[in-house]
């Protein structure tokens, strides 16, 4: 059996009039009786108390309605660049995806981000030119940027399909153009070969209006509706994608999941990471409330209670692996609390925020004894606070947030690790080679069975893949490393699985010690719109903070900047810039990834780590000899191995 489910998400930067888009098209569909406002602070969807103070989107939540015999599901996304991995998560669960763009402000950095995670995902993109009654929209101008920065394949659907542009369409389809040239047009060829190009990412359809003064969005519904197709298989075998996990207002976890084929019934059960689940409640959530179902069935977004184990972006039954996201905080803090209360509780409660919010990545750092969270910014930091009070009672605060720093080498190396005390026995021989930017660290093996068996060969790999491991220069995590397994021995009766977790990490450290470490910094993709005569001075703010700037372009009246600057000499400077422009330029902070660090023996003295005196690592290799072990130092280690 086919259902007809779509999930749509709204996407956009910040002030782009995406929560007001969502208020009209749910008003429109019946789906609300009144068209809440984010300044009314009466949203539908941005129903939380810290999003109705703040005026902005913090969680992505969803709302449903019908339209045209089908069920929709619509996710509101936080557009502000401190929530984006929230966003992120969001993006793997859309059927659809509509994209906000500003006709006054055209698009911005995090309109960019949103861009190029939905080509990433896959998702269909629709665009929605906001803000068309403002003084100053140009349309056309926006859609010429849209054209040059998102794709050159976006078109202007406003007037309908009309002859221009069933040509313009036909041009990008051979079936279609050699119709168009034996004047055989069929509108609904054209209307079935558009579903297909939008589902194929190969065209995008653009449309523009004003949400606030409600001109076209009925309209774009309308396209919406007929330029998007999807069907679900409820015979199929049960499959879905785990989208986010909440706690609600009883504490009970919740599992929300989008179903990609067949149905979930109330106490179906499951093994998740090895242990027995069973589902306990399926809700369907719009807004705040949720109406409890028996089923669920392929294409739905719903909640289950019942499961423990679940993570953000992983696939249950069926085929796929967890996935991996690309927005990753480059800021940690630690959190202060009254000494009164107990570093347990604190953990726990921020476990459970860390479940909802992986990006999290809380830790307890056992040297200092605190907890550290990851953030993508201050304003994230500042939202931590409010929702600790509201939802645990307890007031934090955070220190100063300091850079994440990463490691990893230039050029390839090989590395030797042996482990041999007393009855145990192992070797590890790997090598290893600098990987492009922002790939992490990949194992493979060329190591032959008969050296050694696949069992130890994938404690190898699980030993170097299943945690974040740090480097010698200033202790940060490594990254961007391909290592390959080039040989291995293990003892018939004295070695044991915790050998090679030894002998591996013993290898690894050895090979860094002969590396060319580097260490790499967090940067910012910078884009800038100011009045000519204030362009030399964020040019020259840029140099002084250790950043680079491609040519300047005249865009409008305006000097567009464009550059990459290290996030920790430029995350203060929107507050600079907003006084020197007296509001009146845009400047853009984009995330950029990781470059080598512009001051590195500073960060190290900084840092003040000794790699010698790590209690995890150790470069140096154990050897046995005469009933008794004894150490290698990692320079002479290579020349005591056993393998060749």
């Amino acid at each position: 059996m086919i259902s007809m489910h779509r999930t749509i998400g709204v996407l956009a930067h910040v002030d782009a009039g995406k929560t007001t888009f969502s208020e009209q098209l749910l008003y429109h569909t019946e789906a609300i009786r009144r068209r809440g406002r984010v300044d009314h602070r009466d949203a539908f969807l941005d129903s939380h108390e810290i999003e109705k103070n703040r005026g902005i989107t913090v969680f992505a939540d969803q709302a449903v309605f019908q339209y045209n015999g089908t069920d929709y599901t619509l996710i509101d996304t936080p557009g502000h660049v401190d929530f984006s991995p929230e966003m992120e998560r969001a993006t793997g669960v859309m059927d659809a995806a509509i994209v906000i763009v500003s006709a006054a402000d055209g698009v911005e950095g995090h309109t960019e981000t949103v861009w190029e995670l939905l080509g990433k995902q896959g998702v269909p993109a629709f665009l929605f030119l906001n803000k068309t009654d403002r003084e100053g929209a140009d349309p056309q101008q926006v859609l010429t940027g849209i054209r040059s920065s998102l794709s050159e394949d976006a078109f202007l659907l406003d007037d309908g399909l009309t002859s221009e542009l069933a040509e313009w369409i036909a041009e990008r389809d051979e079936e279609l153009l050699e119709r168009f040239v034996d004047d055989r047009y069929d509108e609904e060829v054209w209307i079935a070969a558009m579903r297909r190009m939008i589902a194929e990412r190969r065209i995008f359809p653009v449309m523009t209006g004003s949400a606030l003064k409600d001109t076209g969005i009925v309209e774009f519904l309308g396209w919406l509706d007929l330029l998007t197709e999807t069907a679900w298989d409820q015979d199929a075998p049960f499959a879905a994608r785990v989208y986010k996990i909440r706690h609600d207002d009883s504490g009970q976890r919740v599992t929300f999941l989008k179903l990609l084929a067949g149905r979930l019934s109330v106490r179906d059960e499951f093994t998740l990471h090895g242990e027995a689940e069973k589902i306990t409640q399926i809700r369907r959530y719009n807004g705040h409330r949720y109406e409890a179902r028996d089923a669920a069935y392929a294409g739905e977004l719903i909640a289950v209670t019942g499961l423990s184990g679940a993570h953000a972006g992983e696939i249950m039954g069926g085929a796929g692996s967890r996935a991996g996201f690309t927005l990753i905080p480059s800021l940690s803090a630690s959190v202060r609390f009254d000494p009164s209360i107990p570093a347990t509780d604190m953990l726990g409660h921020f476990r459970k925020l860390d479940a909802e919010d992986p990006s999290l990545s809380v830790v307890w750092d056992e040297s200092s004894r605190e907890i550290r969270v990851r953030v993508m910014g201050k304003i994230q930091l500042d939202v931590l606070k409010e929702v600790v009070k509201e939802r645990f009672g307890t007031e934090i605060s955070f220190g100063e947030p300091s850079i994440l720093y990463k490691e990893t080498i230039r050029s390839a190396v090989n590395g030797y690790g042996h482990f041999e005390p007393l009855r145990h026995y192992s070797e590890v021989h790997l090598r290893i080679e600098p990987a492009g930017r922002g790939t992490g660290i990949s194992f493979e093996s060329e190591c032959h069975p008969n050296a050694l068996a696949p069992g130890y060969q994938n404690l190898v790999g699980q030993t170097l893949t299943e945690k974040p491991h740090r480097g010698i220069l200033a202790g940060a995590p490594l990254t961007d490393l391909k290592i390959t397994l080039t040989n291995g021995r293990a003892h018939n009766e004295h070695t044991a699985g915790g050998d090679f977790r030894e002998a591996s990490l013993r290898a690894l450290r050895q090979g860094l010690e002969k590396a060319d470490n580097v260490l790499l910094e967090p940067v910012y993709d910078v884009k800038a719109k100011v009045s000519p005569d204030q362009m030399g001075r964020v040019l020259s703010d840029i140099q002084q903070a250790h950043g680079r700037f491609e040519a300047p372009e005249q865009a409008g009246g305006a000097a567009l900047i464009k550059g990459r600057v290290p996030v920790a000499t430029f995350m203060d400077y929107p507050a600079a810039f907003a006084s020197f422009t007296n509001g009146k330029g845009t400047l853009s902070l984009r995330p950029g990834g990781y470059e080598e660090c512009h001051n590195t023996e500073d960060v190290i003295g900084h840092a003040g780590y000794d790699k010698d005196a790590d209690p995890e690592y150790s470069s140096s290799s154990v050897f046995c000899a005469k009933g008794k072990g004894y150490t290698v130092p990692w320079d002479e280690a290579e020349e005591a191995m056993h393998l060749l």
